[in-house]
């Protein structure tokens, strides 16, 4: 592993923007360690630590950092997607293809980072929930996990999501450029109206997709050097959502809280998206001193090395923490009320100790995160990209309603709702897995070569 690292590292284009892998490295890390300080688990259950201290709530600003990665991957899809387009069979004389086959090549690529560790980890979870619940277990903190271990699935399905909808809003982009950014933003605003003014029913879940994808726009506009001045965006983001929190109807926390009746989270809200702007300025704004800090070749090589195993790493992390807490159960070592002197006296050991497991499970894991080549295909495939994107809808509700129903009452036939529709845990698991075959067929008939997916 080493070496392959020092090679990736020392082959390294001068045109990378290395600032980009360090920020979806940072991202995701931070999302882990928020999920493993937050935790506040007892013998009776898990609360959020944020909801025990309040006063905390306002780091929240700091580490709520999802636009920051869905941001970054706007930036990366860009490049991938225009990469890909300038190969595109038809651009050599005599051959045949279209951009149809150009987005099922992209999907395909794309969708293969994310969606082979993602099924490897559903699988295995699923035989391991099936064996406890066979043996009658499933009670206490082993329940809690079949439930929870799944919910960072979410991020998942968000950004295939993004993935699917690159192609025409690049187009969009590419059209009106920060006009495409604000008519999504107006479109969150006239949802976040719709809802809190005229109280009109399940509109908000509209901005499930409006806010997301208006951050993953500004990636676009990073990706054509567009945002000139993120010192305007930050002070305008930061000033905007904390208006909004102090006048509006929206909460002080940028994360969820257990029995809130408004989150900005799910779905999120306009207080989200405008602390998003304030998060990418932010960011922008730390570039230059970030990129001497890369060109440093051991800092180097540690993002790289990081970059290889993150999708891994995020997906069992909260398998790692809630092994860490199972066994000092099973061990009879005490747990401490949360917030209390003695908890956070804690707080080192058990982080270290997730951390270990995860590294231990990355290890187990990790080979399913490494690119594979597509393999040659016939040119100009007839219909791959209708079926590229119904593959990348099923993945996208099976992994969505995967998060939301956990592997918890598999035998009892337990559901949730998705759209209104109620879904069990392995119809999610089948969603996803037929998804993910159609996108391998189509992107496998393209004749299109996506290669290593462009970061």
């Amino acid at each position: 592993m080493g070496s392959s690292v020092r090679e990736l590292a020392g082959a390294t284009p001068a045109t990378r923007d290395r600032y980009v892998d360090l920020l979806r490295v940072a991202s995701l890390g931070a999302v882990v360690l928020g999920h493993w300080l937050m935790a506040a688990v007892t013998p009776d259950g898990v609360g959020n630590l944020l909801a025990v201290v309040p006063a905390l709530q306002p780091l929240t600003w700091l580490l709520q950092v999802m636009p920051v990665f869905f941001f970054v991957g706007g930036f990366s899809h860009a490049l991938s997607y225009r990469s890909l387009l300038r190969k595109r069979p038809e651009r050599r004389e005599g051959a045949e293809g279209s951009e149809d086959s150009v987005y099922s090549a992209f999907l395909r690529a794309r969708l293969q980072r994310l969606l082979r560790p993602t099924m490897v980890f559903v699988l295995v979870w699923g035989a391991a929930a099936l064996l406890v619940q066979l043996l009658g277990g499933g009670g206490g903190l082993t329940g809690v996990t079949l439930r929870m271990v799944t919910q960072p699935l979410w991020f998942i399905g968000i950004y295939l999501a993004m993935v699917a909808f690159t192609p025409p809003l690049l187009k969009l982009h590419e059209r009106y450029g920060w006009g495409a950014f604000a008519g999504l933003a107006g479109a969150a605003v006239a949802v976040d109206v719709l809802r809190f003014a005229a109280g009109v029913p399940y509109v908000e879940f509209l901005n499930f997709a409006f806010v997301w994808l208006a951050v993953h726009q500004l990636g676009f506009l990073r990706a054509d050097g567009r945002i000139r001045r993120p010192a305007l965006l930050a002070g305008a983001g930061l000033v905007t959502a904390g208006a909004l929190v102090a006048f509006g109807p929206y909460p002080l926390s940028m994360v969820g809280m257990p029995g809130e009746k408004v989150s900005n989270m799910a779905p999120p809200t306009l207080a989200l998206l405008c602390h998003g702007l304030w998060l990418v300025g932010a960011v922008e704004l730390l570039r230059a001193p970030a990129a001497r800090l890369l060109e440093r070749p051991r800092v180097w090589r540690t993002v790289v090395a990081a970059n290889g195993v993150a999708m891994t790493a995020f997906l069992w992390h909260l398998t790692a923490m809630f092994g860490v807490y199972g066994a000092m159960l099973a061990l009879d070592v005490e747990l401490p009320a949360p917030a209390s002197t003695a908890w956070w006296a804690q707080v080192p050991l058990r982080i270290t100790l997730a951390a270990a497991l995860t590294a231990g499970l990355v290890a187990a894991f990790r080979a399913f995160e490494r690119p594979v080549s597509a393999p040659p295909g016939a040119a100009g495939s007839t219909g791959a990209g209708p079926l590229a994107a119904l593959g990348a809808t099923l993945c996208l509700l099976g992994v969505l309603g995967l998060s939301m129903v956990g592997f918890g009452g598999l035998l009892d036939g337990r559901t949730a709702l998705l759209i209104a529709i109620p879904v069990s845990a392995p119809a999610a698991v089948a969603m996803t897995l037929g998804g993910w075959l159609l996108v391998e067929r189509a992107g496998r008939g393209t004749g299109v070569r996506a290669g290593r997916p462009a970061r």
